[in-house]
């Protein structure tokens, strides 16, 4: 039986992270994409870059965002590992372009505005999200919604943590077969 991957995607502040840990928490093989993955590169080529010399702080996040992209090699070696039946990638890329056929399911998870903005004033100062000016592209990445990926499934992540989970498990096939062996 090949491995099956699947991709969690959505803004910032939409819950990614902490769906990647109560998948590892339920015995899932769950990857950390902007942990375990992600450098900062051009997203069409993959080459590593260096942030622009002299810019505003606003110019920087939105900078830093737009060349936030996972190694894809990385991604190709993940999937290509069968040791594990079910993988899940946790995270946002601005190249998910260059691998998301790879995938045989992509959900999005999405919450409300008030929602966000609670969660994003609840994170430190040196986690994105945490300072106004990250906030502030956020909020428009969230408005536009145009960094997440189209024709995913949509995951109503204000909803408590678990049944987040569950209903990514259900639209996986795997919610009736438990965590792999």
């Amino acid at each position: 039986m090949g491995i099956r991957n699947y991709l969690i995607e959505g803004v910032s502040g939409t819950g990614k992270t902490a769906v990647c840990h109560e998948l590892r928490r339920r015995g899932y093989h769950a990857i950390n994409g902007d942990r375990e993955l992600a450098y900062q590169g051009d997203p069409k080529t993959g080459e590593p870059v260096d942030g622009p010399a002299h810019e505003s702080a606003a110019d920087g996040v939105t900078w830093g965002h737009e060349h936030h992209i996972w190694d894809v090699g990385k991604v190709k070696s993940v999937i290509a590992d069968h040791r594990n039946a079910i993988t899940f990638f946790c995270g946002g890329s601005r190249n998910f372009a260059r691998f998301i056929d790879l995938f045989d399911r992509v959900f999005v998870l999405e919450i409300d505005l008030d929602t966000l903005n609670r969660r994003l004033a609840a994170r430190p100062k040196d986690e994105f999200g945490g300072r106004p000016s990250e906030r502030e592209l956020i909020v428009r990445l969230h408005a536009t919604k145009e960094d997440t990926p189209k024709g995913g499934i949509i995951i109503d992540a204000t909803a408590p943590l678990e049944r987040v989970v569950d209903e990514i498990l259900s639209n996986s096939g795997d919610a009736d077969q438990g965590p792999p062996p």
